[in-house]
């Protein structure tokens, strides 16, 4: 049944290739956005957990 619905689509082909360059788009900018984020927002945000546990154990 799923295969004659799909059949019956005009250039359905194109929608896997579509989804495919998506796909490669998303992970190649999230890559190039991790090579470029700076040290420092790195650290910044590693510490924050550790931060909010000091504060919950300093506050009597």
């Amino acid at each position: 049944m799923y295969k004659e619905v799909l059949r019956s689509i005009e250039n359905v082909e194109i929608y896997p290739v579509i989804s495919l360059v998506i796909f490669m788009a998303f992970f190649l900018g999230v890559f190039i956005w991790v090579m470029k984020v700076p040290k420092s927002h790195v650290e910044h945000m590693e510490s924050l957990p550790i931060e909010e546990d000091e504060s919950l154990n300093s506050t009597p």
